[in-house]
């Protein structure tokens, strides 16, 4: 009954902060996102033309009619058309999500993946020569650019200055051959940026975990380290790695696809929000931003229903 009373809590603080994350963001859409009325128009329109396009783009109506007539529409899941190319915001969203799911999903799992190794790998052997190299690799992680990383790569592997075995730019996929030979790249680039992050975090959680009590009495009678590792040090660190994870994916679909997706002329999510930023496309950026945010709530609620599941412990909280 606690448990079930806690999530309606949950529930409710959601929506209410999903309907304030909305007005938020249609707030600042309002008074600071792009104007295209004279985009639109082009150059010396009359009063008469710039007054019938506000009207016909609702920039003359109340704001609160506006933020209500908006609100209503996308709960219907209606979020207007492009004023670019006139595509419907909703229809263009359904397309190109699963296009960045394929492209950012392999190198965030693998990323993660590969510094949870090393992290354990290195909080194991602390202080030795393995630790000082995973350490001094992760400082070198961090200290690169996300461009730099993917022009080297890009470089090296998509030139004929390089090994040019994959495709510089486009997405042409369909099958598994095609997919893997456009994804690679990319996904090298994601792994090489994040790692080094991944490892130290991943390290810092396995160190703590190994300095407490209940291991080192577990290491007396005689647990094997994998053991120690993948059962004991792993699995009480869920926590800080469930919240780590699930709030890295709003971030990883949209600034990582951004870049990727720009650069390798992607057709994701990313490549649309750019576009829609140097044309001042309000209905996309609206769209994308606000429900960028509201991802962020669903994943807040997610990760703490996640930890009290980790933790029975939070259960009692």
């Amino acid at each position: 009954m606690k448990t079930s009373r806690y999530f309606l809590q949950r529930l409710i603080y959601g929506f209410v902060l999903m309907l304030g994350v909305s007005l938020l963001s249609f707030t600042l859409m309002v008074w600071f996102g792009p104007d295209q009325t004279y985009e639109l128009l082009g150059k010396n329109p009359s009063a008469a033309q710039v007054e019938e396009l506000r009207e016909s783009l609702g920039y003359n109506r109340p704001f609160l009619s506006r933020y209500g007539n908006w609100l209503g529409d996308m709960l219907q899941g209606d979020l207007g058309q492009s004023t670019r190319n006139g595509e419907y915001v909703s229809k263009l969203l359904s397309r190109t999500l699963p296009v960045t799911l394929l492209l950012v999903l392999p190198g965030f799992l693998l990323g993660n993946l590969f510094g949870l190794l090393l992290g354990m790998a290195a909080a194991w052997f602390r202080g030795s020569v393995l630790d000082r190299l995973v350490l001094a690799g992760s400082v070198a992680g961090l200290s690169l650019s996300f461009l730099v990383i993917i022009i080297v790569l890009q470089i090296l592997l998509c030139t004929p200055y390089g090994l040019n075995w994959f495709p510089a730019r486009g997405w042409r996929v369909d099958g598994l051959e095609s997919y893997l030979f456009h994804v690679t790249v990319p996904t090298l680039a994601l792994i090489l940026v994040s790692v080094g992050y991944n490892t130290r975090f991943y390290r810092a959680v396995i160190l703590e975990e190994l300095g407490r009590e209940h291991i080192r009495t577990a290491l007396a009678f005689g647990a094997t380290p994998a053991e120690l590792l993948f059962r004991n040090a792993l699995r009480n660190g869920l926590v800080p790695i469930i919240t780590r994870l699930l709030y890295s994916v709003p971030l990883v679909v949209v600034s990582g696809s951004l870049l990727l997706e720009t650069y390798f002329g992607i057709p994701g999510v990313g490549k649309v929000t750019f576009d829609a930023i140097t044309s001042g496309d309000q209905p996309v950026l609206l769209a994308v931003v606000t429900l960028t945010a509201i991802l962020f709530v669903i994943v807040q609620l997610v990760a703490e229903a996640g930890c009290r599941l980790a933790d029975p412990r939070l259960q009692n909280q």
